[in-house]
C-alpha cells in the first residue's frame, strides 16, 4: 500500500488545519495509517532529507506553499517512489518569495523561535526545479486570492499539468474541505 506524505508550508506544521483535515478524512475512509506529516526542519537540506527518508513506493506528496516547492523536487528526483504530487498554493520560487522573511521568526504551531538566514535561502535555491519532466504527475490547487504568493506563477509553471485554479480564496486555500476526497482519490490509496 502507498503513502500520502503531507509537507506543510513555512512557519507551519502537522497541527495545521489542512494537515489535520486531510488526516481526519483519511481516517474516516480507513486510510489513516497511510498518512504521514512530519514537522519539517527550517533548513531546506534537512527538510528534504527528512522527506526523502519517509518515501515508500507509491507515495503521493501533498505540498502546501513551501511544501509544494519541496514536493516538486521530490517528485522529479524520485519517480521510482513518488507517484505524484498535489500542490496547494505552492511556492514556485521559494528562494525569492521567502527573502522577505529573513531574520527572527517563530513557528505558528510549535512556537519554535529561529533566525531565517541567507544560508537557508542558498540551501533552498538548490531544490529549485526550473522545468518539470513529469507534468502528468502533478495536480495544482490554487486560489487567485492568495495574498502571499502569485497564483499565476504556479499556473504558468504547471501549465501542462492538471490544474484547479479558483477565483477568490486566500493562501490557506479556503475551499480545502471541498477537495479532501479528490486529493485522497488522486493518491489512489484504496
Amino acid at each position: 500500500m502507498g503513502r500520502l506524505l503531507y509537507l506543510h508550508g513555512f512557519l507551519s506544521g502537522p497541527a495545521s488545519r489542512k494537515a489535520q483535515d486531510l488526516h481526519d478524512r483519511m481516517r474516516q475512509r480507513g486510510l489513516g495509517d497511510s498518512f504521514v506529516c512530519p514537522q519539517l526542519p527550517v533548513s531546506p537540506r534537512a527538510a528534504i532529507a527528512l522527506a526523502e527518508s519517509l518515501l515508500v513506493p507509491d507515495t503521493t506528496v501533498v505540498g502546501s506553499s513551501l511544501g509544494g516547492y519541496y514536493a516538486t523536487w521530490l517528485c522529479e528526483q524520485h519517480p521510482e517512489l513518488v507517484r505524484g504530487a498535489v500542490l496547494v498554493n505552492p511556492a514556485v520560487l521559494a528562494h525569492v518569495s521567502l527573502e522577505r522573511y529573513l531574520g527572527p521568526q517563530k513557528n505558528l504551531y510549535t512556537g519554535e523561535a529561529f533566525d531565517f538566514t541567507p544560508a537557508h535561502i542558498a540551501e533552498m535555491r538548490a531544490y529549485e526545479v526550473p522545468k518539470s519532466g513529469r507534468s502528468d504527475a502533478y495536480w495544482l490547487l490554487a486560489e487567485e486570492g492568495d495574498e502571499i504568493l502569485d497564483y499565476r506563477q504556479a499556473a504558468e509553471k504547471y501549465a501542462q499539468s492538471k490544474q484547479t485554479v479558483l477565483p477568490g480564496g486566500n493562501h490557506t486555500f479556503s475551499r480545502w474541505h471541498e477537495y479532501l476526497d479528490a486529493v485522497i482519490d488522486f493518491a489512489r490509496l484504496g
